[in-house]
């Protein structure tokens, strides 16, 4: 399946460090010696690990660098050939392709506070976003579970920072006392306090689940998947996909996704996750209902039904018409 970046940036290695067990960071560098393109906390780049395979990886230093970039990889046991092409064949030294910034997950800068919560390797993004909000002098403060210490990303340099005081660390495996109370924190929406969540979807679907129980306006909470759990397939039936600019139908086999039955058929459509958190696949429908399988879009997106995300969604009508 061929993967697209929209804006091709060659980087350079210059540096890879073990920040926690099956966890390595990589510093790129333009490989010009310039300066890489400006991004706000919460980016993400996609990176071409290989001819076949694109990942995405939030940012996770400073965005008032504009010398480096700096991603997290955490190494998956479930591995689809990413993470574990990062860990083990990627090197200082190699040239990598990234594709410019991107930014699903933006802080609310009219927020008076900001609550930051983080699972795991979910602190990419939301250490970025506190080191933005450090340099503003914003209300914040940060809480980052972990399963135990030398699984915790980033603990030195969060320890050396000058937000230090507002970050609070939670172990799995730790003592009752320090570990993370969600209902305490989530109990009630706090006025003007925006919410901000990464990490596992288990440990997100927590959070997300607490603070609307707890009466948090939507517009308060923003939050950004890493990946989603499979969806069973025992039900989904084929369906047909037709294209508006030709007419041309293309069917959509039991057990097919609609973006293999497209590539399958010469429909280049640029693609990254295959899971339905990134959007880069998503297309337009001018007819018919789609069966919505994405973490990308909110719910009032699924609910206007004029797109979906051809990598996991399906359609509930026996066609759909695109907009290709």
């Amino acid at each position: 399946m061929k993967n697209e970046i929209s804006q091709y940036i060659n980087v350079r290695v210059s540096a890879k460090c073990e920040e926690a067990q099956d966890i390595a960071s990589f510093e790129l560098v333009a490989c010009d010696g310039g300066s890489l393109p400006v991004f706000a906390a919460g980016s993400h780049i996609d990176v071409k690990v290989s001819e076949s395979l694109t990942r995405q990886y939030s940012l996770c230093n400073s965005p008032a660098e504009t010398h480096r970039y700096v991603i997290a990889v955490q190494k998956e046991p479930s591995s689809r050939g990413g993470s574990k092409a990062m860990h083990e064949t990627v090197k200082v030294g190699d040239t990598l392709t990234i594709g410019a910034p991107k930014n699903n997950f933006r802080l609310a800068h009219d927020a008076e506070r900001h609550l930051l919560l983080a699972g795991g390797i979910g602190i990419t993004p939301i250490l970025c976003m506190a080191e933005s909000l450090a340099i503003r002098e914003a209300s914040f403060e940060l809480h980052l579970c972990t399963r135990s210490i030398d699984r915790t990303a980033f603990r030195e340099r969060i320890a050396g920072s000058h937000f230090s005081e507002k970050v609070h660390f939670h172990f799995d495996d730790g003592v009752a006392e320090q570990k993370f109370d969600m209902q305490r924190q989530l109990a009630q929406s706090q006025s003007g306090t925006h919410l901000y969540v990464c990490g596992p979807k288990g440990f997100m679907d927590a959070v997300l689940s607490s603070a609307r129980a707890g009466g948090w306006p939507e517009h308060c909470l923003h939050y950004e998947f890493f990946s989603a759990e499979p969806v069973s397939a025992d039900s989904d039936e084929g369906f047909e996909l037709q294209l508006a600019s030709s007419g041309r139908i293309v069917a959509v086999r039991k057990g097919q996704t609609a973006l293999e039955a497209l590539t399958e058929a010469g429909i280049e459509v640029a693609s990254s996750c295959e899971q339905g958190v990134c959007g880069t696949c998503a297309t337009r429908v001018l007819v018919g209902i789609p069966d919505h399988r994405d973490l990308y879009f909110t719910a009032e997106q699924h609910a206007a039904n004029d797109q979906f995300t051809p990598c996991c969604s399906r359609a509930k009508t026996t066609r759909l018409v695109l907009d290709l």
